[in-house]
């Protein structure tokens, strides 16, 4: 294990999807020595227990349409805190390299010569793809996946929606929950089966995880009826039938245990709401 440096640092860490217990020894390590933990909403208040309570913790939290910091000002702050000598934890939900803007904030700190470290998390699509009992891949019905998300730096959802309607795959669309009536329209506009199953999952692998099944052409009056709120996945593909039979997590039922590490979760089940 390298020690931490006497200068200032970032480590740019992944949060994981929320459970705790799916968090790395090195974020673990990390979070229990920093100085600054700098982090997003999607972070869970399970995986921030481990933050040091002498560190300075610091909400940088982007919803849609709701920043309390602009990415530019969240990139000055790092690079102002390393330049102070501080060992800083920039955490964030799931993986920092996909559809996190780890790769924006790294290059404005090799642009200011900051040194940094990252520190992979376990993305949402293979994290709360796994807490649903949907395979992202599966020979029968899946050999590719693909993943996107749901609104674009400038706001829009213009996606390679050819690309997203091939058969033999599973699409996981991250940040997708308003967009998705125009989102199901597009793909049945371009050719995909009115009845392609798909799956919404709210808060993936803590214990307010819901999951709603259905299709392409009824899932957006489904997830309205639900109430679902984000951070939400979205999965679409043949995979998504597995889910009636290899959902196992269901956190619901003994809320308690949720991060007892001896309970056997595989003997729960998810709540779900079928199509």
């Amino acid at each position: 294990m390298n020690p931490i440096p006497v200068d200032g640092c970032v480590y740019l860490v992944g949060a994981g999807p929320g459970d705790p217990e799916l968090l790395t020894l090195r974020a673990v390590r990390l979070l229990e020595k920093a100085d600054v933990v700098v982090y997003d909403h999607l972070v869970s208040s399970a995986v921030l227990d481990f933050v040091s309570p002498t560190a300075q913790r610091i909400f940088a939290g982007k919803r849609r349409n709701e920043h309390t910091m602009r990415q530019e000002q969240i990139n000055t702050l790092l690079v102002q805190l390393a330049q102070e000598g501080k060992q800083v934890v920039r955490l964030k939900g799931g993986d920092p390299f996909i559809f996190g803007r780890g790769g924006e904030e790294l290059q404005t700190l090799a642009a200011h010569g900051v040194a940094f470290e990252v520190v992979p998390g376990i993305t949402a699509a293979s994290g709360v793809s796994s807490y649903a009992g949907i395979p992202l891949t599966h020979r029968d019905y899946a050999q590719s996946c693909i993943f996107v998300t749901g609104h674009l730096k400038d706001g829009s959802a213009d996606l390679d929606w050819p690309s997203l309607v091939r058969p033999h795959q599973t699409v996981v669309i991250y940040m997708g929950l308003g967009g998705l009536p125009e989102i199901c329209r597009q793909m049945i506009l371009h050719g995909a089966p009115p009845d392609l199953p798909i799956a919404v999952v709210q808060d993936g692998s803590i214990a307010t995880q819901r999951v709603v099944t259905g299709t392409l052409a009824n899932m957006p009056e489904r997830v309205a009826q639900a109430k679902l709120r984000s951070p939400c996945l979205t999965l679409i593909g043949e995979v998504v039938k597995l889910h009636h039979s290899l959902a196992w997590f269901n956190p619901i039922a003994n809320p308690e245990l949720v991060h007892d590490a001896t309970l056997d979760r595989g003997r729960c089940r998810a709540e779900v709401l079928s199509g």
